[in-house]
């Protein structure tokens, strides 16, 4: 079921209670709306102020308030397993970012992001800014921010390209020992370097370690396809790839500078990591170098 639905108070409606309201308009029980209400699919932008979640089911509505309902039944049943945070600094965070979850949410949720999964879970409670992202496929390194000023300042590395980002991933074919692919993507400079770990002849799949120097949507997927290497698993991009696994692509490094102390700090992933917290297509990767 899903329902999308825009509702602009009156003074007739005024004083009543949100979530009944909305059960009323909807013909939604109220549990559903509560769900959907902690969920991130209910908005409410009240006088000058900036458009916001409503999570407060029992919130007095007000005259030309304006009221948003964005309900997918399959969204929000839907549930994000394995998210953990490698390293709260208190101003950022390091994540593993789970397949399946998003950076942030949308319109119609937001529980399946690492964004709202952190504001939930860390102590002390705070705001998570997002300043990169990872394709919902994709597993890996993910960093919130937990201040505007954090945030601007990570913001501006990863513009910059101060911020070295390496994944790992399993292509179809026996893939080059190195190279580096610069082609145009939506009309945009962007460079991929990638370094063959293995190749197997048996599945006939390469293991790469890739670098990216600029951050265009997909980067990755795009520019192996484009070499006739294309990720292992890629519902998008590629053909004769698919697997029982998912998307064989992990971000498994970032090195960054801490926007407190100014030192160089860098996390990695391990594969032992990947084969116990990701859904890794082998349990040994030999380096051919």
């Amino acid at each position: 079921m899903k329902i999308q639905q825009n509702h602009l108070i009156d003074a007739t409606n005024a004083g009543q209670i949100a979530s009944d309201f909305l059960a009323e308009k909807s013909g939604l029980s109220k549990q559903k709306i509560k769900d959907a209400m902690t969920k991130g699919a209910i908005w409410l932008k009240r006088h000058n102020k900036p458009r916001r979640h409503l999570r407060r089911a029992k919130e007095v509505l007000q005259n030309r308030d304006r009221l948003e309902i964005f309900y997918d039944e399959a969204l929000l049943s839907r549930k994000v397993e394995g998210a953990l945070c490698l390293h709260d600094a208190s101003g950022y965070s390091v994540w593993f970012k789970p397949a399946g979850a998003v950076a942030q949410g949308n319109d119609w949720c937001d529980h399946l992001s690492i964004q709202r999964i952190a504001e939930q879970t860390l102590e002390p409670k705070r705001t998570a800014f997002v300043v990169h992202r990872l394709d919902r496929e994709t597993a890996g390194l993910m960093l919130l921010a937990h201040s505007k000023g954090v945030a601007a300042n990570l913001s501006e590395q990863f513009q910059k390209r101060d911020v070295t980002k390496h994944y790992l991933c399993q292509v179809r074919g026996e893939a080059p020992l190195s190279g580096e692919i610069d082609a145009k993507l939506d009309g945009k400079a962007a460079q991929t370097l990638y370094k063959r770990l293995s190749y197997d002849s048996t599945s006939n799949t390469s293991w790469l370690n890739v670098e990216i120097l600029s951050g265009r949507t997909h980067q990755i997927r795009r520019h192996l396809e484009l070499i006739a290497h294309p990720v292992m698993g890629d519902p998008k991009y590629g053909r004769g790839n698919k697997n029982s696994l998912g998307l064989q692509l992990f971000a498994v490094k970032l090195a960054f500078t801490c926007p407190v102390s100014r030192e160089l700090k860098t996390f990695e992933l391990s594969q032992e990591f990947l084969q116990q917290h990701g859904s890794i297509a082998c349990e040994t990767i030999h380096s051919t170098s």
